[in-house]
This record gives structure tokens, C-alpha cells and sequence, in this order.
């Protein structure tokens, strides 16, 4: 390396915060066990953002045998709150308090824990106000909006001591974690590759125009962290992950997540050295979607073992064993298959050899909902938070895959179809793409610790 360029990732790093992801710690601390409340306790929770997200939890907080009160439901749009307070009170005894501002809630003393299920650009300051307020935080993906934040949530959690799960919940399938324990004992022998892929017919998406703010909606609490701007029609409704960058991460932040997650956990890397990204947007040419529809990116790793992900949003070709979603890992006697539902062993023939039964009710590609691995995974948080369990994606773990999907997507904000990168910092060697390793907030919003 030449000492310009040794110099620069040097002044990178003293200038980005807490970029360094690749270290493991334990899901708590001693100090955290201290602080527990008692195993036999009841958890109080809220949820904030009730959109499709948000009624997944429902199973996990109103089985009585989780012992857990919903002291709140919390969103920006009322009529939201509404719907999911006949949902969930249908099956509880007991009031339900509603509120549209998460920093009331989070002032209240009795609450334990939040389920955040907002907008991406909402995720880690919303997580750290939590944190900073005394709570266990179950966050879903994607766990930042951008690198910037990758790194704050991991000192967040840190400073604070607090139990943070991220909303990966393939990581609490018993067939995943099974398979990829086989994998790293050596069942397919050396692996090189992973393919991990997502491959939906998601349709027309509105062109955005201005319109009035809708009833019941708090469009400056919406925004939040972000740049104000004006209300354009159904922004809030799902329509903000491709209305640019303000609120959304793209695919790879709504979707390539878990997949990317499940590819990094069976190769056993942290951080990349390498991404080459091909992208653009290629269906419904003049709809409101602005961002691309289709992603194929390669990380390179440092003992040569690679991640594929192919992502067609819009394309619904099915090339992959006529399979929505899911990850192929290859190695030197074999290769597996895994996904939401299970897995399938192949010997290098490509001959089936075993596979696994089931009855995962996760859904792969529908929009929302929850299902088994949500219920476990929540079950999990609330486990770790009364000392009994470890948590199964600890947000150090989390941050580490979530950066795939911002080098990813930084390489096509830059127009750079590769990227190098420091494996240990995670800066990038590319000054125009540390532009993008952070972003505009709105004066008072900086996420800080």
C-alpha cells in the first residue's frame, strides 16, 4: 500500500465514528446481567410504527406464557394506531395506551423494552433516544440508514448496556442455525461462494406529486431525522423506500439484509475488502421509482471466499429453483441451499442428499406480517432481556451485514461499479464514495451519544 494511500485511510478513520464492526462481543455484558430485571418479571413493551411490520409481533407479546404487557402503540398516522389497537385488543384484557410521539413514550419509567418497525431513516436514532431512555431495544432491518449510523447503533449499545436485537429473524430458524453449524463443521468442505438472492414482481409505483398532508398524519414527526420537504400523495405508505434517499435504503437495505446475513454467517467473514456492483433501474421506465430495481454485486472477502447477491425487485424469473428468495452456499464436496423454510444438501453431482422438514410459517416474499421465526426471534429479545438466552443476531452482528448493503449501495450512488475497502476500519478507500458514508439531517436530529 503507498503512504498517500495508508495516510488517508489513517485520517478516514479518525474521521468516521465507530466504523470498526468486525469484533464479536457477547449479547450482554456482567454489568447488564447485574441489571436485569428478574426472570419471573413481566416486560413491558411498546411498538413503534404499526404499518405491515408492526402487527408481527402480535403472537410473541399476547402469548400469556411470554409474560409481557403492551403498554403502548406508538405511530405518526392515527388511523394506524387505530387499526392496530382492535387488532391486538381483541386478544388482550386490558387498555392499550396510544401515542403518535415515541418521546413521550420513552419517558414513561414502567416501559422496558420498544419494537421499532418504523421508516429505515428513522431506525437508529429512534433506537438510540430508546437506549439513552433506559430500554432493550428490538430493532428491525435495516439496523441504520447509513454507515455513519452502522457504527453509531454498535457504540449505542455499548455505552448503554442495553439488550439490542436486529429483525433478521432467519438467524433464529433452528434449520438455518443447524445447517450453518454442519457448514463450518465441514459437511460440504471448503466453502468458497455464496449466492443469496431476492426476485419479486413488485409493479407500477406512483410518480410523485405534491398533495396535502393526509389526516392524522404527522408528517413533520414522519420526516424526523430527515431534510423537510413538502408531502408528496402516498409517500408514507409504504412508496417511501423508492421516493429516493431520504427515508428508504433501496433493495439491498429493505431486502438483501437477510439474505446477505445468511451468506455471511455460513462463509464465517466479517467485513469485505471488495464490492463490484452492477445496477440500474430497467422496468416501468417512467414510474415514480427512483432508485434501481435491479442489483448484482460481488464481496470479495480476504481469504478469497465470495458473496454474490442477485436482486431482480421487478423481474419475477425465478431462476433459482423456481425459489422467490433464499442462499446457495458452495463448497469443495458440495453445496446447500437454505432459506426461510428450511434447507437442501446437494453432493457435487448436484444430487439431492437431504434435506429438511418443517413447519415455518414465515412468509418470503409477502409484504409484513410476522410468522414462526418472528415469534422466536421476539421470544429470544424478550429471553435475553430476563438473562436466560443470548440474543441470536446481537446488533453487532446485525451492523457487520448491514454494511454489505450500504457498500453496495454507495457504489451505485457514486457511479463506481467497484470499491475498495479497508476489511478492518470498514472506511472505503474512495474519496467521493466517504461522501456518501453519512447524510443530511435535520437541524437537531444528528443521531449522538
Amino acid at each position: 500500500m503507498s503512504t498517500s494511500r495508508r495516510n488517508f485511510i489513517k485520517k478516514a478513520a479518525v474521521g468516521a465514528v465507530g466504523v470498526t464492526l468486525g469484533s464479536k462481543v457477547n449479547a450482554m455484558s456482567a454489568k447488564s446481567y447485574s441489571n436485569i430485571i428478574g426472570a419471573n418479571d413481566r416486560i413491558n413493551v411498546a411498538i413503534q410504527g404499526l404499518g405491515r411490520r408492526g402487527g408481527g409481533f402480535k403472537e410473541p407479546i399476547v402469548t400469556k406464557e411470554n409474560n409481557v404487557r403492551l403498554l403502548y402503540l406508538c405511530d405518526v398516522m392515527k388511523s394506524q394506531m387505530d387499526k392496530a389497537n382492535q387488532y391486538f385488543g381483541k386478544d388482550l384484557d386490558y387498555k392499550i395506551k396510544l401515542e403518535g410521539d415515541i418521546r413521550k413514550v420513552l419517558d414513561d419509567k414502567d416501559l422496558d423494552a420498544v419494537f421499532m418497525s418504523t421508516p429505515d431513516h428513522w431506525h437508529t436514532p429512534g433506537a438510540i433516544m430508546a437506549m439513552n431512555a433506559g430500554k432493550h431495544v428490538y430493532l428491525e432491518k435495516p439496523c441504520s440508514h447509513n454507515m455513519f449510523e452502522n457504527g453509531l447503533i454498535v457504540d449505542a449499545q455499548k455505552k448503554y448496556d442495553k439488550v439490542v436485537q436486529m429483525g433478521n429473524q432467519q438467524r433464529s430458524s433452528g434449520d438455518s442455525a443447524a445447517i450453518i453449524k454442519e457448514i463450518h463443521d465441514g459437511l460440504i468442505g471448503k466453502t468458497y461462494k455464496s449466492t443469496a438472492f431476492y426476485i419479486n414482481t413488485r409493479g407500477r409505483v406512483p410518480n410523485q406529486t405534491k398533495a396535502p398532508v393526509l389526516d392524522g398524519l404527522d408528517w413533520d414527526l414522519f420526516q424526523g431525522p430527515a431534510p423537510r420537504r413538502e408531502y408528496t400523495h402516498n409517500t408514507w405508505d409504504y412508496n417511501w423506500h423508492w421516493y429516493g434517499w431520504d427515508f428508504g435504503t433501496a433493495e439491498m437495505g429493505n431486502n438483501a439484509t437477510h439474505e446477505l446475513d445468511i451468506a455471511r454467517w455460513a462463509l464465517n467473514v466479517e467485513l469485505p475488502q471488495q464490492v463490484n456492483v452492477r445496477a440500474a433501474k430497467n422496468q416501468f421506465l417512467d414510474d415514480g421509482w427512483e432508485m434501481y430495481d435491479a442489483m448484482e454485486a460481488r464481496f470479495t472477502f480476504a481469504d478469497g471466499q465470495v458473496i454474490e447477491w442477485d436482486g431482480q425487485s421487478r423481474n419475477g424469473y425465478k431462476k433459482y429453483n423456481g425459489k422467490g428468495r433464499g442462499t446457495v452456499v458452495y463448497g469443495s464436496e458440495g453445496s446447500i441451499f437454505i432459506d426461510r423454510s428450511g434447507y437442501e444438501v446437494f453432493d457435487l453431482t448436484g444430487k439431492s442428499i437431504r434435506n429438511s422438514e418443517n413447519e415455518e410459517t414465515e412468509s418470503g416474499l409477502a409484504l409484513g406480517g410476522g410468522g414462526s421465526l418472528t415469534t422466536r426471534h421476539a421470544v429470544n429479545f424478550f429471553e435475553t432481556i430476563r438473562g436466560k438466552q443470548e440474543l441470536t443476531s446481537p446488533i453487532t452482528e446485525g451492523a457487520t451485514s448491514q454494511a454489505m448493503t450500504h457498500y453496495a449501495n454507495i457504489a451505485y450512488r457514486v457511479g463506481k461499479s467497484t470499491l475498495e475497502i479497508d476489511d478492518k476500519s470498514g472506511v472505503i478507500y474512495d474519496r467521493k464514495a466517504m461522501e456518501f458514508w453519512s447524510r443530511e439531517y435535520e437541524q437537531g436530529w444528528k443521531p449522538k451519544l
